[in-house]
């Protein structure tokens, strides 16, 4: 699969519907089943929230590699350290790898694959 990109500000919730939809239809391109793709769904929608609360003005998603992958980065603000535990129990439960990329104690970086 070629690479998609999707790129928002996270003062702009409209586009997390937006974002889920272009999940759903990189799961649909893989042809995988309707419960791992609202598990990936999940993750990255949670991903995105991980980075709000560390403080990122903005998100670029990235779909894209071998097999269901994203790669969701913060961008901008005043990052610090966020309260994620909830989001990162969830996330490590319902795919099959998650690759968490932090400077210091901040998250900047989400990487899932089912």
């Amino acid at each position: 699969m070629k690479e998609l990109q999707v790129r928002f500000h996270l003062l702009d919730s409209a586009y997390m519907t937006a974002l889920r939809l272009v999940a759903g239809a990189v799961c649909s391109a893989h042809d995988v089943d309707i419960d791992a793709a609202e598990d990936f769904k999940v993750c990255v929608t949670e991903s995105v929230i991980i980075l709000k609360n560390c403080g990122f003005d903005a998100v670029n998603v990235t779909f894209g590699g071998d097999g269901v992958c994203c790669t969701v980065e913060g961008e901008g603000g005043n990052p610090i350290a966020g309260e994620n535990e909830f989001s990162l129990a969830l996330i490590s439960a319902l795919v099959g790898s998650c690759d968490i990329s932090k400077r210091g104690e901040i998250i900047e970086r989400v990487t899932l694959k089912l």
